[in-house]
């Protein structure tokens, strides 16, 4: 039987699967990140703090990285929509993922956190 987190990816059909599973794969590569079940979807503490976490959007059923704190950090890609502290990062996961975004937006994240 599968946890929560892992079911929570086994359970998406491709290709979002394998998009959320790229992206879960990015963020853990980062150091000090831990995954954790919480709100029912996978989030991603930095330094024992939540940093951020992944959803699909329930409009347009496309991948995102939600930011904690994103409201923090400008970026022409983050969309804040009816969030007060959250920013996030919407990933068209019929496409090549941009993961020199990704790595820039995090960058920004991280510096937050200093």
């Amino acid at each position: 039987m599968l946890n929560p987190l892992d079911n929570y990816f086994e359970k998406k059909d491709e290709p979002l699967k394998s998009c959320l599973q790229y992206l879960r794969s990015l963020l853990m590569g980062y150091a000090d990140i831990t995954e954790h079940w919480k709100y029912g979807m996978p989030f991603y503490y930095h330094k024992g703090k939540m940093f951020c976490y992944l959803w699909t959007h329930k409009k347009i059923h496309q991948p995102y990285i939600g930011l904690v704190d994103g409201n923090k950090i400008e970026h022409e890609d983050l969309l804040q929509e009816k969030r007060a502290r959250m920013k996030i990062l919407l990933i068209n996961h019929l496409e090549d993922i941009p993961k020199k975004k990704i790595e820039s937006i995090l960058k920004q994240a991280f510096a937050l956190r200093k």
